[in-house]
């Protein structure tokens, strides 16, 4: 756990940290990596350590130790969303998208000063999901930025985000964490060591995924449903393969949490003929592992693998999320 409380993410933190102690805290931030890795967490206890009561500062008016104390009546309300100066954008219930009627009402909170902290802050989560249109409402508060006033946009999909807005930010791009650093998250959390060792591995490096799946356990119900209707997915034709990429195409953000289960289980397969023992991520799937790896080639497993990495990728930038689908389905093998 680092300074800010938080498993990983540590360059991030000490960087935040330093442009604090330096005074020069930007003011708009965007917080880039995959679905779950760890964007909010982040963001949360940034907002609390610019506006936590037990700092300390020095005669220049730099803080000493700038962190979040957790204790004090700042941190305590930001870290549960209840904060005045703290405003967290809505998604549309029904579109789930962010409304430009949305980003123009935050935008005017964000103009007034500060009710009691020291600054005031707009949190934008998902923000891939504003349209282009409702993102240009930022542009003025972006290049015109009130004093103490900060934006904090998070986002999986920086493709989608207008340039415009990218260059006047300044982009702090999370990675994936090591399986250790999640495993120590889950058992700090009340995990035993058996299950903190299959979320981590699971995760593929996501914290708040793995956090999730501890506290609710239809987050591996859900992987299993993806699991096997991969299977369900080899044993059909193109036909059958083509509708479900029409259908998968409907939400991007699943789509992409999908995607991202199938390439850990295709990693898995492609070691597997490579090492009769292998530290697999999959661990209790070892029995559809080794039905594929008796029904395809090698040449097989890597050709699937290597498509969904591609499908990954392509669904970071606006191509059509059906067309790479249906792409990556042609490339997949049949059983």
């Amino acid at each position: 756990m680092n300074a800010w409380g938080l498993f990983g993410h540590d360059w991030a933190v000490a960087h935040l940290r330093k442009a604090m102690q330096t005074r020069r805290v930007r003011h708009a931030y965007l917080f880039t990596g995959v679905e779950q890795v760890g964007k909010q967490a982040l963001a949360t206890a940034f907002a609390a350590a610019l506006n936590c009561l037990n700092v300390q500062f020095d005669s220049s008016g730099s803080p000493l130790d700038p962190r979040p104390c957790g204790e004090c009546a700042s941190c305590r309300r930001i870290l549960s969303g209840s904060h005045p100066d703290i405003i967290w954008a809505q998604h549309d219930p029904v579109s789930g998208r962010i409304k430009i009627e949305e980003i123009r009402a935050v935008v005017r909170q964000l103009a007034l000063k500060p009710f009691e902290a020291r600054y005031r802050i707009a949190i934008f989560t998902d923000f891939d999901q504003a349209q282009p249109l409702a993102q240009d409402a930022l542009l003025k508060t972006l290049e015109e930025p009130a004093p103490r006033a900060l934006l904090f946009l998070l986002t999986a999909q920086p493709a989608a985000v207008l340039p415009t807005i990218i260059s006047r930010s300044q982009v702090v791009r999370l990675r994936a964490q090591p399986t250790d650093i999640v495993r120590a998250a889950l058992l700090a959390n009340g995990a035993d060591p058996d299950q903190a060792d299959l979320l981590a591995r699971l995760s593929a490096g996501r914290v708040g995924w793995a956090l999730s799946a501890l506290c609710q356990p239809d987050a591996l119900d859900q992987r299993a449903r993806a699991l096997d209707l991969l299977d369900q997915l080899l044993a059909s034709n193109r036909g059958v393969r083509f509708k479900y990429a029409e259908d998968f195409a409907k939400d991007k953000p699943s789509l992409i949490m999908l995607l991202q289960l199938w390439l850990a289980f295709w990693r898995d397969l492609v070691v597997s003929f490579h090492n009769p023992h292998p530290p697999l991520i999959n661990l209790d799937r070892a029995d559809q592992l080794a039905q594929l790896r008796a029904a395809l080639s090698p040449r097989h497993a890597l050709r699937a693998l290597g498509a969904t990495l591609s499908a990954l990728k392509s669904l970071d930038t606006n191509a059509s999320p059906r067309l790479i689908l249906e792409v990556m389905f042609l490339d997949y093998p049949g059983l």
